[in-house]
C-alpha cells in the first residue's frame, strides 16, 4: 500500500488495525529481550550500575529527537504537499514525543547526579534538550487552543519548522561548546567506544522503544481520524437540528 493510498482515512484505518496487533506483539518480544540483555549487561568499570540507566536514557533521547523531525515531515505535509493525514500524524507525535523526552530529562538527571555531583547543570546538551520539550508543550498548546483544525495544522505546523532548528543544535552541541555531556559514543566515524556487552543490549533497547513509539503513534493517529469523524459527525447534526 502506498503513501497516496494511505492517504484516505478510510484505508488507514484498515490498514492500522492490522498492523497495531503485529507491531504490538513485535514491542512485547523486544521490550522481554531487551529488559533481559540489559538486567545481565555488565557493570561500567567507573559508573557501576548507574551505566543502566543508559538503556532507558539514551533511547528516549533519539526518540525524542526523532518525534520532532517526524513532525517536521509532516509540517511540510500540511503546508506544501497538502497531505490529508500530515497533520493528523503531527498532532499524534507530539505528546508521544514530549513524553520520551520528558523522560530523557528526568533519567539523565538521575543518572548525572552520581556522576557530576548534580542533577542539573546549564550546559548546552541539557538545555537545548529542555528547550525540545518546552517546544513540544507549546504545540500541544496551541493544538488545543486553536479549535479550528485547518488553522490549528497550520500554525502548529509553522512552529514545528521553526523548533526543528533545535535538533542539530542538540545533536552537535557537544562538539561546539564544551560540556559536561559525554560525546557522540555510539555512532562515531571511527566506531563505537562502548563494549559490545553494553552496546548490544542498548541497541536492542533502542529497537524496543522504536517499535513502542510506532505502535503508540499509528494508535493515536486512528484514534484522532475516529474523534474527528464524531466531530464532522456532531457538526452534521447541529447543522441539521438548527
Amino acid at each position: 500500500m502506498t503513501l497516496t493510498e494511505l492517504a484516505n482515512p478510510s484505508r488507514f484505518l484498515a490498514f492500522a488495525n492490522r498492523a497495531l496487533p503485529w507491531l504490538g506483539g513485535m514491542t512485547v518480544i523486544a521490550f522481554a529481550f531487551g529488559l533481559d540483555m540489559a538486567m545481565n549487561a555488565p557493570n561500567d568499570y567507573q559508573q557501576g550500575a548507574t551505566v543502566k540507566i543508559m538503556y532507558l536514557h539514551v533511547p528516549s533521547a533519539w526518540l525524542g529527537m526523532l518525534g520532532w523531525a517526524l513532525m517536521s515531515v509532516a509540517a511540510l505535509g500540511t503546508l506544501v504537499w497538502r497531505h490529508p493525514l500530515a497533520d493528523v500524524a503531527a498532532k499524534a507525535a507530539a505528546p508521544i514525543g514530549a513524553a520520551f523526552t520528558l523522560l530523557c530529562l528526568v533519567t539523565g538527571s538521575l543518572w548525572g547526579r552520581p556522576e557530576w555531583g548534580t542533577y542539573w547543570v546549564w550546559d548546552a546538551r541539557l538545555t537545548s534538550e529542555l528547550v525540545l520539550f518546552l517546544l513540544y508543550l507549546g504545540v500541544i498548546a496551541l493544538w488545543r487552543t486553536v479549535e479550528d483544525p485547518s488553522r490549528a495544522a497550520r500554525a502548529a505546523a509553522i512552529l514545528t519548522l521553526v523548533g526543528a532548528i533545535d535538533l542539530p543544535i542538540i545533536k552537535f552541541s557537544v562538539d561546539w561548546w564544551n560540556t559536561l555531556h559525554q560525546g557522540s559514543s555510539v555512532f562515531r566515524l571511527g566506531g563505537s567506544t562502548i563494549y559490545p556487552t553494553i552496546l548490544i543490549p542498548l541497541l536492542v533497547m533502542a529497537l524496543a522503544f522504536t517499535l513502542l513509539f510506532a505502535t503508540l503513534h499509528l494508535a493515536a493517529m486512528r484514534n484522532e481520524i475516529l474523534r474527528r469523524r464524531v466531530r464532522t459527525f456532531r457538526l452534521m447534526q447541529a447543522s441539521a437540528a438548527s
